[in-house]
């Protein structure tokens, strides 16, 4: 269960289209990894320390209500829409060619000189498919909308959308409004005048995967909510500051936990960055909150990071649509995401225009 109860408990961890990590392969279904159990809702997590576990108690009793805003309708599912094709002639991930549940790789993405010039290539597809999602974000768009863009684009440029069938996700796109932590599920509702929306793209191109996030204003959005967008991009950047061969992993939480402390922001311990590149996920896992797990950035690795901050509850809930998972309490959450090159020099960013 969530809460104090398991905070000596060893860590199990979430990815977006990751399902959990316990330090081992697995081939179990997502929606199984998860985690889920009908009528409990809650996503299971055991924290790494008894200290973080304390630590995160007090915050989320200290700052629910001050957060959470009592105005703002609570997100509900919407319809979606048929399947969209993807032309035969468009290379598939093997996951979606065998339509098994996706494995967890362990290991290292390292590559030579030609793969890095497909995960350039594959960054700058999905780069550039981020940033025009993010010009469709205004009042009265559906999620569903900017999902048939982000579907129409991707394939146009001959690559095929990541996300779609990806253990069973129904979709190219991950669309996440407001309260929604990850894997929000593009449907029928509109965007409303205030909202935040995080639109995360993978694209799959030449064999190989590009994976960034961004998290968007629709409209006229308030002062804290725009102040929890800036500080969660800020956490992201600081992280990338200081990746460099040899570099603890373990440093990335830290950085980011310290500066959302700063802002008394929670951060959610279940979703984790991950290594990407002809595979979608697998080692190392990123954590984005303090941890003392082992591990050092190397040479020619690729992985992303990507930390969602909230105002409020860091405690994550799954609809029952096993995808969609949103903070316990509807305070706002923020998501940012890169993918990561780490060179002698320290750190290129392979998602940015």
């Amino acid at each position: 269960m969530v809460g104090a109860a398991a905070v000596t408990l060893r860590p199990r961890l979430l990815s977006p289209f990751f399902g959990h990590r316990c330090y081992n392969q697995s081939k179990q279904p997502l929606h199984h990894l998860f985690r889920h159990n009908p009528g409990q809702n809650h996503v299971v997590m055991r924290l790494s320390s008894t200290l973080t576990g304390i630590t995160n108690l007090l915050f989320n009793k200290r700052n629910t209500d001050e957060f959470q805003e009592t105005t703002r309708k609570r997100l509900k599912p919407g319809q979606l829409s048929p399947h969209r094709p993807v032309p035969n002639h468009i290379p598939k991930p093997p996951y979606v060619v065998s339509m098994k549940p996706p494995g967890i790789a362990s290991g290292p993405q390292l590559h030579d000189e030609k793969g890095i010039e497909c995960m350039r290539a594959a960054g700058n597809l999905a780069a550039r498919v981020l940033q025009y999602a993010g010009t469709l974000v205004k009042p009265g768009i559906t999620t569903d909308a900017i999902d048939e863009e982000v579907h129409k684009m991707i394939i146009e440029n001959g690559a095929y959308p990541s996300p779609l069938g990806y253990g069973g996700f129904p979709k190219s796109v991950c669309t996440s409004v407001n309260e929604c932590i990850c894997h929000g599920i593009p449907d029928s509702r509109e965007l409303e005048d205030g909202d935040i929306i995080n639109i995360d793209v993978t694209v799959y191109l030449n064999g190989y995967h590009g994976d960034t996030s961004a998290t968007f204003f629709c409209g006229d959005v308030n002062e804290k909510a725009r102040n929890l967008v800036q500080v969660t991009k800020e956490s992201l950047d600081k992280a990338i500051s200081i990746c460099a061969p040899g570099v603890e992993l373990n440093k990335i939480g830290k950085v980011i936990n310290d500066y959302a402390d700063e802002h008394r922001y929670g951060v959610v311990e279940q979703f984790v960055g991950h290594g990407v590149g002809r595979l979608f996920h697998s080692d190392p896992v990123i954590l984005h909150y303090r941890n003392y797990e082992r591990g050092r950035m190397m040479l020619n690795q690729t992985f992303t990071i990507e930390p969602m901050l909230t105002m409020g509850s860091i405690h994550p809930i799954m609809w029952d649509d096993n995808w969609t998972v949103v903070t316990e309490d509807g305070s706002l959450s923020a998501q940012f995401e890169h993918t990561l090159l780490i060179t002698e020099n320290g750190a290129e960013i392979l998602t940015q225009c």
